[in-house]
C-alpha cells in the first residue's frame, strides 16, 4: 500500500513540461506563457490628459473662481492621436480630449465642468492642484520592466497588455495531447445498440471532458477487447500522444491481460494506494510517455484522474500551480470511515448565512456516477479518523467553481435588486 502524498510526489517527479509554440495573442489565452515580457517603451509613452478640458499653466488659473473667473486665449483643439506642435505662454490654453499629450509649456488640466467657452477664449472658474488630471509618461509601464514572468497564465488584461506592446505573436507552453482508452469485453460504444450484461463506456467521455477541462487535448482510442493483439494495437496507436489513459484492466481480480501487456512496454508500477475511491492504479513510462492506469469504475476513475492526472497535465502545460483549491466547511451529518485511507466523499456546498455547509451527495459507491454529478467538491477526510461529526469543519477540494459565485455581489445590494 503506497501513500497518497508518496504516489502523487513520484508521478510529478516523472512528468515533464512540454515545448514552446508561438501564437496569437488571442490564441494564447488561458495558456501558460513560455517566455517574460519586457516593456519595450512606457505606456503611457508620453504625458497626456486624464479627462476632457483645457491644457494651462498652473501660475495662470491657481487664483480662479466662479466669482473672479480666468479668461485664457485658446489656441487650438487637440483630439486624442494629435500632438500641438507650439508651446503655451502665458494666458494661453488649449482645449484638450482625453488622452492627447499634453503640450509644451502646459503642465496641468481644468476639466471642462469648471469651464465656459467663449469664443477664442475660455473662462475658468476653478483652479485644480498643480498637475492634476494628467497621465504621466511611464506610469502604467516603464520601458525595460519585466511586465509577465515565465509561467504567467494569460487572461484578458494580459492580451490587452500584449497588444499595447504590438505583440501580434507570444510563446506559450504547448497542451498536452491525451490518449484514453476503455478496456473491457463488457463495454459498449455510445451508439452501439444496448445489449444485456452490457455497459456503456461512459469513461472515456467523463475522462475526455476531464481532459479538456484541465487544458489537455483528449484523443480518444474508443474499446481495447481483452485480447492482446487488440491491447497492443491500441496502445501503440496512442503513443502519438504525449500521455495516456486506460480504464479498467488494474484491480485485483481484473483481467490479467492489461497488466501483462503493461509489463511488457515498460516500466510500470501497479499500486494500492491508501485512498477511497480510487484505490487501485497503474503508473509509469512507456516509449517516453507517462501512462495512467485508471480504475474502471466510474467515480474511482474520476476521483483518481483528479489526483494524479490533472496536476501531471497541469505540470506538462507549463502550469504552476497543479491543484484545485480547497475550502473549509461545517459537515452537517456524521461520516464514518475505516482508518489507514484518506477517503474522498462527495458533497454539495450550500451557504447558511456566513458558513459554508457540506452534506454528502448520498450513496458513496464507487459505481454511483450520479453522486458525481450532484458534486459541488470532494470532502477529505484523513486516513487517521474513523469518524466525523456534524457540525465538524471539514477541507473540501472545489470541483465545481460556480459555488463560488453569488446571484448579487453584497456591493450591488439595493432596495428592489432581484
Amino acid at each position: 500500500m503506497i501513500q497518497l502524498e508518496d504516489a502523487i510526489r513520484r508521478i510529478l517527479e516523472q512528468i515533464p513540461r512540454l515545448g514552446l509554440e508561438r501564437l496569437t495573442i488571442l490564441q494564447a489565452q488561458r495558456r501558460v506563457l513560455g517566455e517574460d515580457i519586457i516593456a519595450p517603451r512606457n505606456i503611457p509613452p508620453w504625458d497626456n490628459s486624464a479627462m476632457d478640458g483645457y491644457a494651462v499653466r498652473w501660475t495662470d488659473v491657481q487664483k480662479a473662481s466662479p466669482e473672479k473667473p480666468v479668461v485664457l486665449k485658446v489656441l487650438s483643439d487637440l483630439p486624442a492621436g494629435r500632438i500641438y506642435k507650439g508651446r503655451v505662454g502665458p494666458g494661453e490654453a488649449v482645449r484638450i480630449m482625453t488622452g492627447a499629450p499634453m503640450p509644451r509649456g502646459t503642465d496641468t488640466v481644468v476639466q471642462v465642468e469648471d469651464t465656459e467657452k467663449a469664443k477664442d477664449a475660455v473662462r475658468i472658474f476653478a483652479g485644480p492642484g498643480k498637475g492634476k488630471n494628467i497621465r504621466r509618461a511611464g506610469e502604467d509601464v516603464k520601458a525595460g520592466e519585466r511586465v509577465m514572468v515565465k509561467g504567467t497564465v494569460l487572461g484578458p488584461a494580459h492580451i490587452g497588455m500584449l497588444a499595447s506592446f504590438q505583440r501580434s505573436f507570444v510563446s506559450v507552453y504547448q497542451q498536452p495531447r491525451v490518449a484514453i482508452l476503455a478496456t473491457g469485453d463488457e463495454l459498449l460504444e455510445i451508439d452501439e445498440s444496448w445489449a444485456g450484461g452490457k455497459i456503456v463506456n461512459s469513461n472515456s467521455y467523463s475522462l475526455a471532458a476531464q481532459v479538456a477541462a484541465c487544458g489537455g487535448l483528449p484523443l480518444q482510442l474508443g474499446i481495447a477487447k481483452d485480447r492482446m493483439e487488440d491491447l497492443l494495437s491500441k496502445i501503440q496507436e496512442g503513443l502519438i500522444a504525449d500521455l495516456l489513459l486506460t480504464s479498467g484492466g488494474v484491480s485485483m481480480g481484473d483481467y490479467d491481460l492489461v497488466k501483462e501487456m503493461l509489463k511488457k512496454l515498460g516500466k510500470i508500477n501497479f499500486w494500492k494506494v491508501a485512498m477511497r475511491p480510487g484505490q487501485p492504479l497503474a503508473f509509469g513510462i512507456i516509449s517516453g510517455k507517462p501512462l495512467f492506469g485508471l480504475p474502471g469504475n466510474p467515480v474511482s476513475s474520476m476521483v483518481s484522474f483528479e489526483q494524479f492526472v490533472r496536476p501531471s497535465i497541469l505540470k506538462m502545460s507549463g502550469h504552476q500551480n497543479l491543484f484545485r483549491p480547497t475550502l473549509k466547511a461545517e459537515l452537517r451529518e456524521d461520516i464514518e470511515k475505516k482508518t489507514g485511507l484518506v477517503h474522498f466523499v462527495r458533497c454539495r456546498l450550500y451557504r447558511e448565512r456566513e458558513k459554508i455547509c457540506a452534506s454528502p451527495t448520498g450513496e458513496q459507491g464507487s459505481g454511483i456516477l450520479s453522486s458525481m454529478v450532484k458534486a459541488h467538491g470532494l470532502i477529505v477526510i484523513p486516513k487517521e479518523l474513523k469518524v466525523v461529526r456534524a457540525g465538524e469543519v471539514v477541507s473540501v477540494i472545489l470541483l465545481d467553481p460556480t459555488f463560488l459565485h453569488t446571484p448579487l455581489p453584497s456591493y450591488l445590494s439595493f432596495a428592489g435588486a432581484g
